[in-house]
């Protein structure tokens, strides 16, 4: 009898373990398999929004891995399609910030967001950028040259996203990521954010590991790139909160980009540079990429 309520309270237990688990933010439970399993694994992680107002959907996020050659490693990337068939919706290209990982945008709002867009709702895929990458070519690797050449067409081979409609938008460094790449490749995107873009008006104020030098700032540096592109027809949005670190640069790119006549989204709203802030704003970041979309 007592073996018998032993196994009981062993399988009760781990119903309980299991119901906790699936209730748990899918950000925490990327988390654990990115620190925890050598291998992500292959099941797909639903999760069922029901904004208000809004007819529910299920979003499918599926965890894979790329061996890349270009920054040579492997790197656990993120993609998050409409449960059924994501085939020739547009893609969503998110460049999560410094220290972070493609788990920052798994969180209830952005997935909310996300879900709230209904057939306007575009695949997306969350790129992973290391630690410190910034998203550019440089010493350690040709992060860059990863996200155009690899991580963008694994992401449409996995979807069968349109590749003629990609936007691409990211937050602190990823905004800085995105904004660089949309400059570099100059009608590549229909749309391109920066939401608290980390961004610099001078190499030496730059962030230790940011840039590997002057010379890889100037290659790199938005600002300056901008005052001399010809007008291409990308949508921009920025954003910062109006205490921002980032606040001056990046309100100096709006003033580049409004004086050669781009069509840039210029925003500043209470807040801190922090997740709290960028979670408050998914929804209007993801309306705006989901309606360059659908005009691209």
């Amino acid at each position: 009898m007592l073996k018998r309520i032993l196994v009981i309270v062993a399988f009760v237990g781990a119903f309980c373990a299991f119901a906790v688990l699936a209730r748990s933010p899918l950000e925490r439970v990327y988390r654990h398999f990115s620190a925890n399993s050598p291998a992500v694994p292959k099941t797909a992680y639903t999760t069922l929004r029901r904004p208000s107002g809004a007819p529910s959907m299920q979003l499918v996020v599926r965890p894979f891995v790329l061996h890349s050659s270009l920054v040579e490693r492997s790197l656990r990337e993120v993609l998050i399609v409409p449960k059924g068939d994501g085939k020739g919706r547009p893609l969503l290209v998110l460049l999560h910030g410094r220290g972070s990982s493609p788990g920052q945008f798994l969180s209830r709002q952005w997935l909310d967001g996300l879900a709230a867009l209904g057939a306007k709702a575009p695949d997306v895929l969350l790129v992973n950028g290391g630690d410190h990458s910034y998203y550019h070519d440089r010493a350690d690797g040709r992060w860059g040259s990863y996200l155009i050449q690899e991580a963008i067409p694994a992401g449409l081979a996995r979807s069968g996203a349109d590749p003629g409609r990609i936007a691409i938008g990211g937050i602190s460094m990823g905004g800085a990521g995105a904004l660089d790449l949309a400059v570099h490749y100059p009608g590549r995107f229909c749309a391109a954010g920066g939401h608290s873009a980390a961004l610099w008006l001078r190499s030496g104020d730059t962030a230790s590991g940011a840039y590997d030098d002057a010379a890889d700032f100037e290659h790199n540096d938005v600002i300056g790139l901008a005052r001399k592109q010809k007008k291409p027809t990308t949508l921009i949005w920025l954003d910062n909160s109006n205490s921002d670190p980032f606040l001056s640069a990046d309100s100096e790119l709006a003033a580049v980009l409004q004086r050669a006549g781009r069509q840039v989204s210029v925003h500043v709203w209470p807040g801190a540079h922090s997740s709290s802030y960028w979670n408050h704003h998914a929804g209007q970041y993801l309306r705006f990429y989901a309606d360059a979309l659908a005009d691209c």
